[in-house]
């Protein structure tokens, strides 16, 4: 090194010392203007797209309500929307397949959650201090040889 730093007036005349930016976020559309996002949970995977609308939700071409059937997982799904207060500003078409029904509540909300990132992205910060554009990377245990389950152990008998 050929020059110390011993203060920080120093520190500040260093080359390349210059602060980064934080990237800028653009709009991610296609070309019909839908928002696209993928959401993972468990072994589910949803597809959601978002477009300006009335507020219609449809999964699996199904009002979400009828597919979702409990009140908890309607609100999981809804949290995203509600949050950002746009619950009725867009129309969302979803695809999910795999895993159960929570597994799939989770997806959505996540694929929800970045599709309105892609759209507004000055949600960003508001959605992911909440936690919902992190992916929730906790899955089954696979079972072991030996074992009942995966950590479960046949009963012992002495005799």
């Amino acid at each position: 090194m050929a020059t110390e730093t011993k203060t920080l007036a120093d520190l500040g005349a260093v080359k390349g010392a210059e602060p980064q930016a934080a990237p800028v976020r653009t709009q991610k559309l296609d070309k019909l203007g839908r928002a696209y996002a993928t959401g993972k949970r468990k072994n589910a995977v949803a597809r959601v797209w978002l477009k300006p609308g009335k507020g219609l939700i449809t999964v699996n071409e199904k009002d979400y309500k009828a597919y979702f059937a409990r009140p908890v997982l309607q609100m999981l799904l809804q949290q995203p929307l509600n949050l950002a207060n746009r619950a009725t500003q867009y129309d969302i078409r979803i695809s999910v397949a795999g895993g159960g029904l929570s597994g799939q509540a989770g997806a959505v909300r996540h694929g929800i959650s970045k599709a309105l990132t892609y759209y507004e992205p000055d949600l960003r910060g508001v959605l992911k201090k909440q936690g919902f554009l992190t992916r929730d990377s906790r899955v089954v245990e696979r079972k072991k040889y030996g074992k009942v389950k995966a950590r479960k152990s046949f009963q012992f008998s002495k005799r």
